[in-house]
């Protein structure tokens, strides 16, 4: 499919020098949503320059009328790329929705991209009704802990946490719930109608670079069955189901987050150093 450029600018946040990393938040939340999760974890790692978008209708980012699907989305995604990172090599991470458009993007870029994780995202099945998920099951849970929170954002929290603490708590307030307070329900709603992308992710060749797929086991939003099927396409992802986590992954198993993302990214470092032959190479730098 050709693309149309989208003249659109997405506000951003970025952090850090050093090679290129595009963090791409899910449906709904903004870039709040990849910053907490992110930062504390390049901390240990410097070298990296990470790039922190709102996709189109989401935080700060407008979404004219010409974002009309998903397509529209991606396309203006590409169009960021373009004009912050250019031809340069860069990391790919994206949440849920944005795991969807990570691997779209990746089929576009793969000559570009070294690496791609993908948190909780939306697998072979895009549409709700038709995923295979379980369902939602709080693993740990403190009844109090809502009880003391205003009544929009205990239900908001309770919905999907399958881990009721402070912590969780606290980094949904932080992390997630100014998104879902800035977005803009309308264009939402209309990229919604058209939101299955044309293309396929998985539609070209496989991507044969180092890539990880997290996904929880209590994930009652997007689940791990869909998810699993996808790994022929990629030959260098770890696939991990973690337990005692649902789609807040990120900051309901923060240890094993940590722990399988600097996995991840020592395997982008090596195949970085050493190339597809296996001969050893410069260090990529950006």
């Amino acid at each position: 499919m050709e693309r149309e450029e989208k003249d659109v600018t997405l506000n951003f946040v970025e952090r850090g020098s050093g090679i290129p990393v595009l963090a791409v938040h899910g449906w709904t939340p903004d870039h709040r949503l990849m910053l907490g999760c992110l930062e504390p974890f390049f901390s240990g790692r410097p070298g990296y320059r990470r790039l922190y978008p709102d996709l189109p209708g989401m935080g700060k980012s407008p979404a004219p009328e010409s974002i009309a699907s998903s397509d529209d989305v991606l396309a203006a995604l590409d169009d960021f790329v373009d004009r912050t990172i250019g031809d340069a090599p860069f990391l790919l991470v994206g949440e849920s929705y944005g795991g969807y458009l990570s691997r779209a993007l990746v089929r576009t870029r793969a000559d570009q991209v070294l690496g791609l994780a993908l948190i909780c995202p939306i697998g072979a099945v895009v549409e709700h009704a038709d995923r295979h998920v379980p369902g939602h099951r709080v693993l740990r849970a403190d009844p109090d802990l809502l009880a003391s929170v205003d009544p929009r954002t205990a239900e908001a929290f309770a919905e999907i946490a399958v881990v009721q603490t402070p912590e969780t708590l606290r980094r949904f307030r932080e992390e997630i719930m100014p998104g879902l307070d800035a977005a803009d329900s309308a264009a939402m709603a209309r990229i919604r109608q058209r939101w299955t992308l044309t293309d396929d992710p998985e539609g070209g060749e496989p991507f044969a670079r180092p890539t990880l797929i997290l996904t929880g086991r209590q994930d009652s939003s997007v689940g791990y069955l869909d998810q699993f099927v996808l790994l022929p396409h990629y030959p260098r992802a770890s696939f991990a189901v973690l337990d005692v986590a649902g789609h807040n992954l990120q900051f309901e198993q923060p240890e094993l987050f940590d722990t399988l993302m600097g996995d991840w990214l020592d395997r982008v470092d090596e195949s970085s150093q050493h190339g597809a032959d296996g001969r050893r190479t410069r260090r990529l730098t950006g």
